[in-house]
């Protein structure tokens, strides 16, 4: 049974503190507010600061007040950030005028509440 269940599993990600990470929103789901299509929302929101390791497999999180989970999370449901190249940065398109009325910008409009 060992060998069966080794075959999928990997070492976990050392995690230092002050390191940036993504937390998974898999189970927060239900605390997405303005989100009604689940394919759209994002994988992974953050990123966050690891305030401390607990175990090799725990983390805690410096989350922000909105977010109403225990800071505590598995080293599963945090993914490592990785700065975007300065190269290769998104740039948002203009607004787009519809009868001198402005459309929403699409930050406004894709903001998430966890």
């Amino acid at each position: 049974m060992k060998k069966q269940v080794d075959r999928k599993r990997r070492e976990a990600e050392e995690y230092q503190e002050r390191d940036l990470v993504l937390l998974s929103t898999k189970d927060l789901k239900w605390q997405m507010e303005g989100r009604r299509m689940e394919k759209l929302t994002e994988r992974f929101v953050g990123p966050y600061k690891v305030k401390r390791i607990i175990l090799t497999n725990t983390v805690e999180l410096e989350l922000p007040k909105m977010v109403r989970i225990h800071p505590v999370v598995n080293v599963s449901r945090i993914r490592r950030y990785k700065k975007q190249v300065a190269e290769q940065k998104k740039q948002l398109a203009l607004p787009v005028i519809i009868e001198k009325e402005e459309e929403y910008k699409v930050e406004k409009v894709m903001n998430v509440r966890v």
